[in-house]
């Protein structure tokens, strides 16, 4: 696909009618639970192979482990969150690597399928289109209010809940209907990714502000001023592509820019398609997924927020 575009992972041609997908993800732990974070991780490094519109094949562990100062059974629970996870997404674990550090991280390599000419891209959004993420956002300012206890039980398990769900049913949805364009929504948080879209496109996006699902408590936390690192570097490396920035409350722009954890699909699909999809994926489980924007004809490479 090129390296100017950023797409979510490599893609190698086999054949005319087959192509291989690569991708690779892992992180240090961002809950208590083992098992949860298993899944959590799993589910992440898959998400790059449904983005792409592909099929997971195989998968392969990778672990840092301080064998020294954890028990071991906190590892097996990691793996079996994991593999549960490829499981579920239909996959093989196929083997792995793991190394002693004094830093716990976990993760997957996953090898996926696709025709290659029915590859999606991150590129390829047409003026019109509407554009639906599939999952709400603020993980990274949650997950930061988690590290200072400063939530309780049903948010942890509801942002948990979250975080390893697969996108599995949405990309199966983007092959049926025929999506122009999309991805994950990760560490350049929704306004990153979402301006990925449009780099050096002939088209800008208008984002309804009101319609962006968010994590239920996600604007307290934000306002207390609970903000990753991240956060903050995503909004000063983007916020010059929010023609009316200084109109929108900090509050939200914080968490628009938020650096998600094995977030959700955005996805920009035509104006007469739109409903179809939408229904889909709400009676496929994905109860958050909603109408988020649209594709305009002008303001090239650039976001407005409405």
């Amino acid at each position: 696909m090129g390296l100017d575009s950023f797409d979510d992972a490599g893609i190698y041609r086999l054949r005319d009618d087959l192509a291989i997908i690569q991708t690779l993800d892992f992180f240090t732990p961002i809950v208590d639970d083992p098992y949860a974070f298993g899944q959590i991780a799993a589910a992440n490094a898959l998400s790059d192979i449904y983005a792409m519109g592909g099929v997971p094949l195989t998968a392969m562990n990778i672990i840092c482990f301080p064998v020294q100062k954890m028990e071991i059974s906190v590892l097996h629970e990691i793996l079996k969150g994991g593999l549960d996870k490829i499981k579920e997404a239909g996959a093989l674990l196929v083997g792995g690597h793991s190394v002693e550090d004094d830093e716990l991280k976990y993760g997957l390599s996953v090898t996926g399928t696709i025709h290659p000419e029915k590859i999606l891209t991150n590129k390829g959004a047409r003026a019109g289109d509407q554009l639906i993420l599939t999952k709400p956002i603020g993980t990274g300012i949650i997950n930061t209010a988690i590290k200072g206890n400063l939530v309780n039980k049903d948010i942890i398990d509801r942002v948990t809940t979250l975080m390893a769900s697969l996108n599995r049913l949405p990309a199966e949805d983007i092959k049926a209907l025929g999506v122009s364009a999309c991805t994950d929504v990760t560490g350049f948080g929704l306004l990153g990714h979402t301006l990925e879209m449009i780099d050096d496109e002939p088209v800008g996006i208008r984002l309804f502000a009101d319609r962006i699902p968010l994590i239920q408590g996600v604007k307290d936390l934000a306002a207390m001023g609970l903000i990753p690192g991240g956060t903050r570097r995503n909004r000063t490396y983007r916020e010059g592509c929010i023609l009316n920035a200084d109109e929108i409350d900090p509050v939200l722009m914080d968490i628009l820019f938020d650096p998600q954890t094995s977030g959700g699909l955005i996805m920009a699909v035509s104006q007469d398609r739109a409903d179809e999809l939408l229904e889909r994926l709400i009676q496929k489980g994905s109860e958050d997924a909603a109408v988020i924007g649209e594709v305009v004809p002008e303001s090239a490479g650039k976001i407005i927020i409405s």
